[in-house]
């Protein structure tokens, strides 16, 4: 049952992923691409939240299975996030590609972190 609860809700997670980015894409028109650095981070504040939440035992770890690995794995993409910066650079689009790559490096790690922090003060 887990694995199909997992599977289910990383197909959720990549549907809400494409309609977001397609909604922010909508909003925003510039060259770096804004949908990918929100999804990434409001993802990565979200499993460290959820990460927080099994370290402080306020939840058990399926529901970091399914909820981190399955709906974050599938909604944050790490992959789509590199191929954007490799074509900021391309398109000589350097400072871009620098904001995109190592900007949203730095800022997920701090939204983990602050997930995390969240977490905690429950």
């Amino acid at each position: 049952m887990t694995v199909l609860l997992l599977a289910l809700a990383g197909g959720v997670g990549a549907g809400t992923r494409f309609l977001l980015d397609g909604l922010i894409r909508s909003w925003f028109r510039t060259s770096l691409p804004l949908g990918t650095i929100a999804i990434n981070l409001t993802g990565s504040l979200a499993l460290g939240f959820v990460a927080g939440l099994v370290l402080t035992q306020h939840v058990g770890s399926d529901f970091q299975l399914v909820t981190g690995t399955g709906f974050l794995g599938g909604y944050t993409t790490f992959s789509t996030a590199s191929f954007e910066t490799v074509r900021l650079i391309q398109a000589g689009r350097t400072w871009y590609a620098v904001i995109n790559g190592l900007g949203t490096m730095v800022l997920a790690v701090a939204a983990a972190g602050a997930g995390v922090a969240l977490a905690d003060l429950l």
